[in-house]
């Protein structure tokens, strides 16, 4: 079976390669994809960009897709930068932007008060014609933004993200391990066992 992983991100498209490689899946990237359309991601909440993507992708390409839509929230700017996470700092920002507007809003707080959470939402749609249903999970990873970028590894928040249980940002977290403890990791175990069950594979195989 083919799925589409509906993402430009090399580093989201990375982490659910990897996670999903031992399901007997066909992965596609959106880079596979002739003229893919742009998706307006103009929800109110994760599930709902997450279901936007994931529906229109799958209508377009016909096969079986997974979109996800993921973000930061950080509790003393009120969940901001949440669903703006990948734009926080303007349209044509970069993550090292959108990290330096992050610290310069916290500048003036302490540590106690840089409480945050990942939180990623997952969504499978499959093409209309298969009248499947569609599915959604939502996971989050709670932590707190340090005060300096910190380590080499993973992308957007990652190297401001402190996950206290490991002492460290996700930055200095390998790629395997913050996949076993992270929101999207978390997610996608979820997403392992709906696959499992649409391939009629059993949890021994």
């Amino acid at each position: 079976m083919e799925l589409l992983v509906a993402t430009s991100n090399p580093g989201k498209f990375k982490e659910v390669s990897a996670f999903l490689k031992d399901l007997p899946l066909q992965i596609v990237s959106l880079t596979d994809l002739l003229d893919p359309p742009r998706v307006i991601e103009d929800g109110l909440t994760f599930e709902e960009n997450a279901l936007k993507k994931a529906r229109a992708l799958a209508e377009f390409s016909g096969l079986l897709t997974l979109a996800d839509d993921s973000g930061l929230e950080v509790d003393a700017l009120n969940g901001a930068p949440g669903i703006y996470s990948a734009r926080y700092a303007g349209a044509e920002c970069d993550d090292n932007k959108n990290n330096q507007k992050l610290l310069s809003e916290l500048q003036c707080l302490t540590e106690d008060d840089r409480t945050a959470r990942f939180v990623c939402a997952l969504a499978l749609c499959s093409p209309g014609s298969r009248r499947a249903p569609d599915w959604t999970v939502r996971e989050v990873c709670e932590g707190r933004i340090a005060f300096a970028l910190q380590g080499k590894h993973g992308f957007g928040y990652d190297p401001l993200f402190f996950y206290p249980p490991m002492g460290k940002t996700f930055g200095e977290i390998e790629r395997e391990t913050k996949a076993m403890v992270g929101h999207r990791g978390k997610a996608l175990k979820r997403l392992a066992v709906k696959l499992r069950d649409l391939l009629g594979i059993s949890k021994q195989t």
